[in-house]
């Protein structure tokens, strides 16, 4: 594909066009940056169809050298388009250049470690009674469907790939719209790979849901990975229980990070800042609850209050740019409404940022970061904002901090900060959440699960457990002890 071409869809190895095309925008101009074409359900259903065909008449999902060497390709063009991708994902996505450069650092490590699985993940075999031997297969349950965010696409979708790909699933993924420009290059990189089997990935954007829901509610797609809101997360899980799909859901949170006194608060407080304005608080795990003891509040308040005023807003591709913009106006909207009604609602504003609405940025979708108080119980305390904006709250005893920590539907992340030898393990071990980081935050290893407890998801990315919802268990059991008697 060339640079003025319509992104398309690639699916069964083919670049696929639709009747409709919508423009590309830079969320910090406004600006039209290219021309994508919309899918839907006609684009969806010859996905699954691509799909479909590769796992039953090619070689995919039982040659696991074949996987390994196709992710390890993946990982090395990865790798080569690496700059393209990253400067990309800073003009349509919003990313500083830096954020844009780590979220492709990640990727193809985490291809090549699901290239080292593919080889060695295996099932067990015992004779479990004198004559009787049984094995237990792992085998691909067959097309994974996935459904990527926008706000990190590139190894969002690798997330959930590379374990499809190395179980010896085949794959319909649906892309944001926000990211069409980035969503048909990782396409044409994927498209390069020389092992791949044609209609093992295919790839198609889409702007509504239509093609999404044909991927959740159609027979031939027996497992869907998504990534994004609780909200939507419970439609999927109620669509794909007619059929009682294999579902693997990673949502919503809102990160606590918990300060107590004995903190090195030095070392807490350029963390904290980065935990509210990378990707500008578009993350699952944006540290969006500070939640402080008593003794150094004031401290960690004056700190962080200094540091938040200080960040300077702009396009990512600004080297000056501390934080980038929203993905769009809308959103902007979206996250300012919240924070007025919990001002109304007694929230004390102590840095007050906001949508910036007039100079150079105006054009863009560029909301500062802010901070509010709050004493008692109100919406934005549990409520997920996505969006840069910190809620801080005191507490006195570590009991009251556990019970802070948890007052929430979600359980997704969580971060705690103490110089105490026992405290930190003790708190962690209490707090309800799939991952607690022990003085930092958003550690995130290819080798170690993440994933959500209540609200937050169903089931685990990364790690080994993230090859168990692409996999099936099959036992096979087998009385050798007649034939064993008929040769003596």
């Amino acid at each position: 594909m060339t640079h003025n071409e319509v992104a398309r869809h690639w699916i069964g190895a083919e670049w696929v066009d639709s009747p409709h095309h919508r423009q590309s925008i830079n969320p910090a101009t406004g600006e039209v940056i290219g021309v994508y074409a919309d899918g839907g359900v006609a684009e969806a259903g010859a996905a699954i169809a691509a799909a479909r065909t590769a796992f039953i008449d090619t070689t995919w999902r039982k040659d696991r050298a074949l996987r390994s060497r196709v992710l390890n390709e993946l990982a090395d063009l990865f790798e080569t388009h690496f700059q393209e991708l990253s400067r990309l994902l800073t003009l349509e996505n919003g990313k500083v250049r830096g954020e844009a450069d780590f979220e492709m650092s990640l990727v193809a490590p985490k291809l090549r470690y699901y290239a080292a699985l593919a080889l060695t993940d295996a099932g067990r075999a015992l004779q479990a009674r004198p004559g009787r031997v049984s094995i237990i297969l792992r085998e691909p349950a067959g097309v994974a469907g996935l459904i990527v965010p926008w706000n990190s696409p590139v190894i969002l979708l690798v997330r959930s790939l590379a374990p499809a790909l190395a179980a010896g699933a085949t794959a319909v993924v649906k892309m944001p719209a926000q990211t069409a420009q980035v969503n048909a290059k990782i396409a044409e990189v994927i498209a390069q790979a020389p092992s791949l089997p044609t209609g093992v990935v295919n790839i198609f954007t889409e702007q509504g849901s239509e093609g999404a829901r044909l991927i959740v509610g159609s027979p031939d797609v027996p497992v869907i990975s998504f990534t994004g809101s609780t909200a939507t997360g419970r439609m999927i899980s109620a669509a794909a229980a007619k059929q009682l799909k294999a579902v693997g859901n990673e949502l919503g949170g809102k990160t606590p990070i918990v300060v107590f006194d004995d903190a090195d608060v030095n070392a807490l407080l350029p963390v904290l800042e980065k935990a509210v304005t990378v990707f500008a608080g578009q993350f699952c795990m944006t540290g969006s609850r500070l939640l402080v003891q008593r003794g150094i509040a004031d401290k960690v308040r004056d700190g962080i209050s200094a540091r938040l005023e200080r960040v300077r807003v702009g396009p990512g591709s600004d080297p000056a740019s501390d934080m980038g913009p929203m993905i769009d106006k809308q959103n902007v909207e979206r996250v300012d409404n919240i924070v007025r009604d919990a001002i109304a609602s007694g929230a004390r504003s102590i840095v007050r940022g906001g949508p910036v609405s007039d100079g150079p940025l105006a054009g863009g979708a560029f909301y500062r970061p802010t901070l509010l108080e709050v004493s008692g119980n109100m919406p934005i305390v549990a409520q997920e904002v996505f969006g840069p904006v910190l809620v801080m709250q005191v507490f006195d005893t570590e009991a009251e901090a556990i019970q802070l920590a948890n007052a929430t539907e979600y359980g997704l992340a969580a971060s705690v900060w103490s110089r105490d030898a026992d405290r930190p393990l003790r708190v962690a071990s209490e707090i309800d959440a799939g991952t607690v980081w022990i003085n930092e935050w958003a550690s995130v290893l290819d080798e170690f699960e993440e994933g959500g407890f209540k609200q937050s998801g169903i089931g685990r990315l990364n790690g080994l457990a993230a090859l168990e919802l692409f996999l099936e268990s099959k036992h096979i059991t087998q009385n050798v002890s007649s034939r064993v008697s008929e040769q003596s």
